[in-house]
């Protein structure tokens, strides 16, 4: 059976890397000369290397990390040396309050500081406050502040949702971001009840092994070179720069084929994974299926910048513990996060010790006016912020600024549903599955699964009935 992968992010290798596990041929497409998507390994200070995507995964799903390992990185996988994040706000950063969900608080006495004491006070309507019924779906600010007040929301929803999907709290889908906190909502008169039981549930729970988070030695972007290594190594043909122009229908004995045409050729296979962006595969998929074709034009996508910033370790002594902080977009800040990747990662700090790298990162879902400003730009705005929220007075020995265009899509409340559509419709074509960071999950375990789900279904779907109504196995 030969599957044609279209797009080399890590959906699409992870696809690759399954199918070419089941038996499978398989030809990778992808349209820009790299691979990784999202994920992408770079060098600053003229030797240290460092992520300028995604820097951790979520370890306790165990998709990426369990791929990482299939591809020979086991060894290098390792956990954040320094966690405990904290929050720039009201002038100072302070610890981030224990206790929460998403910013969504159980205890409200963790949240002096952070909150006002009006904040504070509104809080405690919760108890006296009617249900709220939630529905099919909801925005997560909007439900929180319903019930908390929106100093809640601004203050720490807001951040730490940003930190994920660079959204808009007031527009991002409960069931699809946070579905612990919706089914419990649905259950509980109070949102602070429903945070209580969440918790109550997990303290019940065996207790999980290992840590929460993971990343990789030289940096998750390293990740996909590897899995692409390996499926090359099973015999993948891994082509760069290769956009697909046309996904045409091909039947051929008495089966169902595909056709993608791209500038040079038009390549035939029994199935295909399509693992790019929403607009890439709207428009790949708009002669087969108007209706899928029709909710991926509408998903909207968030850019965003990270700054890649290295100082002189002896001129970076104000920087505070800890492995970095947020912050809330009503403060008014330029930067919405900065991550101390030297106290984060033993091993960005090991490779220089004369080096102290940190990283910012700027922009969300309808705040992309800052990414008009050119490079060196972000990195004054940066500097700026780091200097009042640190005191940090020092000029970096070198910069990096990457750029994330349409970096992530946004899940604007009833994502889940228009997913199931888009689902329905694609599952109607035979030999066709989609993957990406639109569908289930945008971080890179979520992004994992959904390739490895696109390749069970294609290979589940190689059953067809043959003349004498059997069903057979392309192999």
């Amino acid at each position: 059976m030969h599957v044609l992968v279209i797009g080399g992010g890590i959906s699409g290798l992870a696809a690759a890397h399954q199918l070419l596990a089941s038996g499978a041929r398989v030809t990778v497409l992808e349209a820009s000369s790299r691979l990784g998507g999202k994920l992408r390994a770079g060098s600053i200070a003229g030797t240290a290397a460092v992520d300028l995507g995604a820097e951790s995964m979520l370890a306790r799903r165990p998709e990426a990390v369990e791929l990482a390992r299939a591809v020979g990185l086991g060894e290098q996988l390792e956990p954040p040396s320094m966690a405990g994040g904290a929050i720039w706000t009201r002038g100072a950063v302070r610890p981030m309050p224990k206790g929460h969900l998403m910013g969504v608080p159980g205890d409200p006495a963790a949240l002096g500081g952070v909150l006002s004491p009006e904040g504070l006070a509104r809080i405690a309507e919760d108890g006296r406050l009617p249900r709220t019924e939630v529905g099919d779906d909801v925005a997560v600010g909007e439900y929180v502040a319903q019930r908390l007040g929106r100093e809640v929301v601004d203050r720490l929803v807001e951040p730490l949702l940003g930190g994920v999907y660079a959204g808009d709290a007031y527009r991002i889908s409960m069931r699809a971001a946070v579905p612990q906190l919706y089914e419990a909502a649905r259950g509980e008169r109070s949102l602070l009840a429903a945070v209580r039981a969440v918790q109550d549930r997990a303290a019940a729970a065996p207790a999980p092994h290992g840590p929460v988070f993971m990343g990789i030695e030289g940096g998750v972007g390293r990740l996909p070179r590897a899995v692409a290594d390996a499926c090359a190594d099973k015999g993948a043909d891994i082509r760069l720069s290769t956009p697909v122009r046309e996904l045409r229908r091909a039947p051929s004995d008495g089966g169902s084929g595909w056709l993608a045409v791209t500038e040079h050729e038009a390549l035939s296979a029994d199935a295909v994974v399509l693992a790019t962006p929403a607009p890439a595969a709207a428009r790949l998929l708009a002669p087969h299926t108007r209706a899928a074709a029709t909710v991926l034009d509408e998903v909207e996508y968030a850019s965003m910048a990270l700054v890649t910033l290295a100082f002189r370790r002896s001129e970076a002594d104000r920087i505070p513990d800890g492995s970095g902080f947020l912050v809330p977009p009503v403060d008014g800040r330029a930067i919405k996060a900065a991550t101390f990747s030297a106290h984060k990662w033993s091993w960005v700090a090991a490779q220089d010790p004369s080096l102290f790298v940190l990283r910012t990162s700027l922009g969300r879902y309808g705040e992309e006016r800052v990414l008009e400003r050119d490079d060196a730009e972000l990195v004054e705005l940066s500097l700026r912020d780091l200097r009042a929220a640190t005191g940090l007075d020092a000029r970096p020995v070198d910069t990096l600024v990457s750029r994330w265009d349409g970096g992530l899509p946004q899940y604007p409340v009833g994502h889940l549903q228009r997913v199931a559509a888009v689902r329905a419709a694609t599952d109607a074509l035979p030999g066709l599955a989609v993957a990406g960071a639109v569908y289930e999950g945008v971080g890179i375990p979520a992004c994992v699964a959904s390739g490895q789900r696109a390749a069970r279904h294609v290979l589940e779907s190689a059953e067809s009935v043959n003349e004498n109504g059997e069903k057979t196995r392309h192999e």
